[in-house]
């Protein structure tokens, strides 16, 4: 999928790669069987953190609400970025930046290790969340 007016994993600052530094976060959605329910996953890329959030669904409006709705809970000096895939749920970011003041980056396709905190935090939660 295209997201509009986004950027690239390739342009998030190196200390972000490094983490070197709090306040990075990889986020996603587990979905469950037949696509009847979802929850939001957000790991802190340096501590590996884990933020559950709740969905009402996976409409990007029903994202963008969850994931402000928690995050909003955390330290300001802990929400400095996001990287997420290029799923259509996160077409809603440039509302969800703008309310938290946070960077938002998008990995290339087919490429989860590029959030690989991430992905092995929800193959770890899928186990549970079938």
């Amino acid at each position: 999928m295209q997201v509009p007016d986004h950027q690239t994993i390739h342009q998030r600052p190196a200390e972000i790669e490094g983490r070197e530094f709090p306040g990075h976060w990889e986020g996603d959605l587990i979905i469950g069987q037949l696509n009847q329910s979802c929850i939001g996953t957000l790991v802190e890329r340096k501590t590996g953190f884990l933020v559950l959030c709740k969905m009402e669904n996976k409409s990007a409006v029903a994202v963008q609400e969850g994931f402000e709705r928690q995050l909003k809970r955390v330290g300001r000096f802990l929400r400095l970025s996001m990287t997420y895939d290029r799923g259509s749920e996160m077409a809603e970011h440039p509302l969800m930046s703008k309310h938290l003041k946070m960077a938002i980056y998008f990995a290339d396709p087919h490429a989860p290790w590029q959030r690989g905190s991430n992905e092995n935090i929800n193959g770890l939660l899928r186990q549970d969340f079938p």
